[in-house]
């Protein structure tokens, strides 16, 4: 429940600035042109709001409404979800949003996106200066990587070292180095000491995201670090510098396959309604080779870690306030690219199944209080609102813009009915993807 907690008050938080950000910038771009905002609201408030206030002498009244499904900027003279046809049924006042030229019109609608967009590139330059840059390269990591069968079957190895995809350098462990793989034609890795490339065949990311066991992670040597007290490792002598060779007489190539070995009993414990199961285990120490059983929960806590990435050089980068800017910048551009790239798989069934509502956001963020993972995963989230925006869908600041640029081309404006039953069409269409993907949290719950 406490975990449940705290990634609420996250989510809570790290929308609620996005929206006043988003809605500020509609906000900022509305009253530069003297367009009269009556309304400014984070969440919506049908029938009632929990709180408002209008300051004096002020046009506009700023409240928060019950329902957290984003909020709204009411620009008088517009046809939106606030207002429709009858309520324009009047002449054109010279502070309305229809009584300005289209440029803007045009400005006002795109400067939610452009705050949102802004914000994440402010708070990566931010993280960037508050806690640096910190990672193992791919080239440091020497032990190399653990592949799949769908990955040896294309040609990988475990122990394979990762160097570059078409020619460009790999550097980091992360979606954006499964994303350049699964794109490439042919992908060079370093293998006992010398280059070889492997080809690649079509494959999509969302294929290998889902895979289970990974694709690709780093190769953990099945060496012990460390044991916790009172755990079953502990119960039975396993000691620090221990080396793990086999698990009910199948060999471990790593740490990695032992965590495997592990899952796979849980799971066949758990069908079996087992509490507790039992498994062999042969371990060697100083060269000296011996077999014990061990008996764990089902949550096969056996209370030991392995050396883990401990053994690789990490490479720390740190930075001054205004070198952070470019950085923070590449940074938040690389990651819209990135998101726009795997937008293609949304419009695939496996896409669509994948498509997650307030809980599969939620679950991003950690599970105890971290304002660096925070703030990365706002940034990231400012990122989507922005291109979610734009996209030209009714009701969407993207479904406004199309139709202003069409008004700029054509030189004559869509009707107010028009603007009406696709701002409808629109709400009905966001609303239908907001309660598929939410009802797709509530199957993943379930089953």
């Amino acid at each position: 429940m406490e975990t449940f907690l705290i990634r609420a008050l996250q989510l809570m938080m790290s929308l609620s600035l996005l929206v006043i950000i988003h809605e500020g910038g509609h906000f900022l771009f509305a009253r530069l042109f003297k367009v009269r905002v009556t309304k400014f609201y984070l969440f919506f408030d049908p029938w009632f709001s929990l709180f408002k206030f209008k300051p004096k002498n002020s046009e506009t009244e700023y409240g928060v409404g019950w329902l957290p499904l984003g909020g709204y900027v009411q620009i008088a003279g517009m046809v939106d979800e606030t207002q429709s046809t009858e309520d324009l049924n009047h002449p054109v006042e010279p502070w309305e949003f229809r009584a300005k030229p289209a440029w803007q019109r045009l400005l006002i609608m795109v400067g939610g996106v452009m705050m949102n967009f802004l914000l994440a590139l402010f708070i990566y330059s931010m993280i960037l200066f508050k806690w640096g840059d910190s990672y193992v390269s791919l080239q440091d990591m020497t032990h190399g990587m653990e592949f799949n069968e769908h990955a040896e079957e294309i040609g990988f190895r475990d122990g394979d070292i990762l160097l570059s995809a078409d020619d460009k350098p790999l550097e980091r462990f992360n979606v954006d180095m499964l994303r350049a793989i699964t794109e490439a034609r042919v992908v060079k890795v370093m293998r006992e000491g010398k280059e070889v490339e492997v080809y690649m065949p079509e494959v999509s990311l969302l294929d290998i995201a889902k895979d289970n066991p990974a694709f690709v992670e780093p190769l953990i040597p099945s060496v012990v670090d460390s044991v916790a007290p009172g755990r079953p490792f502990a119960e039975l002598g396993i000691q620090q510098g221990d080396t793990l060779l086999a698990v009910n007489g199948k060999v471990l190539s790593s740490y990695n396959c032992f965590i495997s070995k592990l899952a796979e009993l849980r799971m066949e414990a758990e069908a079996e309604g087992k509490k507790k199961a039992d498994f062999s285990l042969v371990y060697s120490r100083a060269g000296v080779h011996d077999t014990i059983t061990v008996q764990t929960d089902t949550l096969f806590m056996v209370g030991a870690t392995s050396r883990a990435l401990a053994d690789y050089k990490v490479t720390n980068l740190t930075y001054g306030f205004f070198e952070s800017f470019p950085a923070g910048i590449a940074l938040g551009v690389n990651t819209l690219k990135g998101y726009v790239n795997d937008m293609k798989y949304v419009f695939t069934k496996e896409g669509a199944k994948s498509v997650g509502g307030f809980g599969t956001i939620g679950s991003i963020f950690p599970s105890e209080w971290d304002w660096h993972r925070f703030w990365e995963m706002t940034a990231f989230l400012s990122i989507i609102l922005a291109f979610m925006n734009i996209l030209p869908i009714p009701a969407l600041d993207g479904g406004h813009v199309l139709f202003l640029l069409y008004e700029i081309i054509a030189r004559r404006k869509p009707s107010d009915k028009f603007m009406e039953y696709a701002q409808m069409t629109g709400m009905i269409l966001l609303f239908g993807l907001l309660i598929w993907a939410n009802f797709n949290d509530v199957l993943r719950f379930l089953f």
